[in-house]
């Protein structure tokens, strides 16, 4: 018969060999608090008060009145939160279509299939920054590559990021060329694990290929065009490495998305409070925008 090992290094093992899950799964639950849990409760805590980081008094309670102020006062805030809606609207419309596009182009047979792949795939392992500051030197208007481009068909000259209209359409673009390749690839293995079934009866039919892409190929996509739309409609939404090392919200605040006015508030002008409250209505318009997204990829609406 056996009986309970002695000794607390026998208890020990007595323990972990009862509650296995509780042992093994407690270190990622302490850093799942830790690095999400606690940040947004806290968060949420300060957003609920009123306090200067350059201050030596103690946090004021005001309840919602930063929320109040936002909404009704703030009139850099109303604008930051319409150029958010519009950058994430216009960048993630730009890389659904060229993606899903790509992925067709690429999926069909042609000599150096993996070689093209694997170049096209480089700009998304690209360091963010370093892909702004090349842009930057790309569309500076006197020496960059930019306007050389729209002048052979006879456009511009543009003055690009100084534009306070074509500001955040030359943003989209940067964030574009860098994450088109995730909806490719996304798009890519969406297409590989398509039934051939479909297609073959939809040849003995007589279909077209046209018909064939808007009856069969669309449709089977469609869950996988909504993951990929959901990643690049969260990560818009909260983009502000580009912005912030190409404009810096300028010119003007033409180009400040909530991100940016948020990095403003709570680090320049070391209103914590407010700050937070901002980022506390971020956090509910990325949650929104997701919940959204995800009942339509489900079909609930």
């Amino acid at each position: 018969m056996w009986a309970a090992p002695a000794g607390s290094g026998g208890r020990f093992s007595h323990f972990i060999e009862r509650h296995p899950v509780l042992i093994f799964t407690a270190p990622a639950l302490v850093v799942v608090f830790v690095l999400m849990v606690f940040p947004v409760f806290y968060t949420l805590y300060m957003s609920l008060h009123s306090w200067f980081a350059s201050s030596l008094t103690k946090p004021e309670f005001v309840g919602l009145a930063n929320f109040k102020r936002a909404f009704t006062q703030d009139e850099r805030f109303r604008n930051a939160l319409w150029l958010t809606l519009y950058f994430t609207t216009l960048a993630t419309a730009l890389q659904v279509f060229l993606g899903v596009a790509l992925a067709l182009l690429l999926n069909r047979p042609f000599r150096g299939k993996g070689f093209f792949r694997s170049i096209f795939l480089l700009p998304m392992v690209a360091t963010p920054v370093a892909i702004a500051l090349v842009w930057m030197m790309m569309y500076n208007p006197t020496l960059g590559v930019m306007n050389y481009l729209v002048g052979l068909i006879r456009l511009g000259p543009f003055k690009w990021v100084s534009d306070t209209h074509l500001v955040i359409p030359a943003l989209a673009m940067v964030d574009t060329w860098e994450w088109t390749p995730l909806i490719t690839l996304i798009t890519l293995a969406g297409l590989a694990s398509l039934p051939l079934e479909p297609y073959e009866s939809a040849l003995i039919d007589g279909a077209t290929p046209a018909q064939m892409f808007w009856r069969i190929t669309l449709p089977l996509l469609r869950p996988t065009i909504m993951v990929a739309l959901l990643f690049r409609a969260i990560d818009c939404l909260k983009t502000f490495d580009i912005i912030y090392v190409m404009t810096a919200g300028g010119p003007g605040f033409a180009s400040e998305t909530l991100n940016v006015y948020t990095f403003q508030v709570g680090l320049f002008y070391f209103h914590i409070g407010y700050a937070c409250s901002l980022l506390m209505i971020l956090f509910a318009l990325v949650l929104g925008v997701s919940l959204v997204l995800i009942k339509t990829r489900r079909g609930s609406w």
